[in-house]
């Protein structure tokens, strides 16, 4: 089972706007009816409840939404780009990395048919028929389209279920769950029977809920030791924990000591949720002889176990219905959400002017720079219509405070300016 895979997305960019002018037998000086570009589709992630596994992503290849089409005459917007939508299993986490490296989460898909928008398509660019005025009555200008985000994803699936089995490989784990549940879990004596965690419903005499079993927790566990941090993190979903100890065992009580301090030391909030410790393999008779002294180990520590036998099911309807009744007490918390993801084409919006190393005014301005990029600018009457948009009062009053003086070179995007 893939329970964790990195991807690449590429939202669709926006189209380009038109520069075009009206053609007509009885218009022979027709106005600019240049259209705007279409938006570039966005890359969502949506949660089905019929998917339980992560595999599909496994080669971690680039999912690119569709681009959108640009602007024609006649004022036609161009065609918006079609999303793409990847499906994943209902728990997972869709995660990106800031510019410090660090993950960050988009959000968290705990429902059915959630969805989220992993990376926006851009925008279109505006045509040439936006830019008419009393002064400028035959504009040349139109943007250019916003290209569409790119992130790298990190998906990772963490199982959602209402009760989660822990303990050492060969407590039992798969026994129980099997003998609670309709699941069919694989069952032997190896170090690691269970490769994969297993989910069963149970239907106790009062209600039914979901059940999982975390894979085997060996000491260093929650340094990546054994099945390490790849199962632990399962664990974090579940509002109830049932602590299964072998009564085999040399002692039983310095393996749930052992388990509990792994789950800690991964993530302090899994040691503060309530346990129900149960003693399993109770049909064997060297279990039986020790079972009034495990009540009193554990009696005298402030615990109340159950003694259990998971491989003929003795004990194990009262355990579940005690499972029931902890669920009860411990009603599902809201989940904790981290800081937001911006969107990067909404920071630095306004405009800016800064001095390059150079001597060259740089100026900052999303809409002037998609515009230069969006008009042919080897035009001479582009050039002056630019020209003219730059010494506007408000874009003129932000470049003067920015200390250019008359012959200094002003640049946007590919556009130079002597001022």
């Amino acid at each position: 089972m893939l329970d964790k895979v990195s991807i690449s997305v590429k939202a669709g960019d926006g189209g380009n706007g038109a520069v075009t002018f009206r053609r007509e037998k009885f218009v022979p000086y027709g106005g600019p009816d240049g259209g705007d570009g279409g938006k570039g589709g966005d890359v969502i992630a949506q949660a089905d409840a019929s998917l339980t596994t992560l595999a599909f992503f496994h080669n971690g290849k680039l999912y690119q939404a569709e681009n959108a089409g640009h602007g024609q005459r006649q004022r036609k917007h161009g065609k918006n780009g079609a999303n793409l939508t990847l499906f994943v299993p209902v728990g997972t986490m869709i995660q990106t990395y800031d510019e410090y490296g660090e993950l960050l989460l988009i959000d968290d898909l705990t429902n059915d048919q959630q969805c989220v928008v992993m990376a926006s398509g851009g925008n279109g660019g505006l045509g040439n028929s936006h830019f008419a005025s009393a002064s400028n009555q035959t504009p040349r200008l139109a943007e250019k389209g916003v290209g569409g985000e790119r992130k790298s994803i990190v998906m990772e699936l963490r199982l959602l279920a209402d009760v989660g089995i822990i303990g050492y490989p060969n407590v039992g784990k798969s026994s129980l769950l099997g003998a609670s549940t309709a699941a069919n879990p694989k069952i032997g004596n190896y170090a690691f029977t269970t490769i994969d965690p297993m989910l069963g419903v149970v239907q106790s005499t009062k209600e039914r809920f979901i059940i999982c079993e975390i894979p085997g927790l060996i000491e260093g566990a929650h340094l990546g030791k054994g099945l390490g941090h790849d199962f632990l993190r399962h664990a974090i979903r579940t509002r109830v924990l049932i602590h299964l100890l072998d009564g085999s065992s040399a002692s039983p009580m310095d393996d749930m000591i052992a388990t509990n301090n792994e789950l800690s030391m991964f993530d302090a909030s899994l040691s503060r949720k309530p346990q129900i410790v149960v003693i399993n393999k109770i049909d064997k008779e060297e279990v039986k002889a020790r079972k009034t002294e495990l009540r009193k180990l554990f009696k005298a520590a402030g615990i109340r176990i159950h003694f259990i036998s998971a491989q003929t099911g003795d004990g194990i309807n009262d355990l579940m219905d005690e499972a029931f009744e902890f669920l009860q007490q411990h009603p599902l918390p809201a989940l904790p959400k981290e800081a937001p993801i911006l969107n990067p084409l909404a920071i630095n919006r306004g405009l800016r002017v800064e001095e390059s190393e150079d001597g060259i005014f740089i100026v900052h301005s999303p809409g002037l720079e998609r515009m230069v990029a969006g008009s042919d600018i080897r035009d001479p009457e582009v050039r002056r219509q630019i020209g003219g948009r730059i010494t506007s009062p408000r874009l003129r009053h932000v470049i003067e405070r920015a200390g250019i003086k008359a012959g200094d070179r002003l640049r946007i995007g590919d556009f130079e300016w002597t001022w």
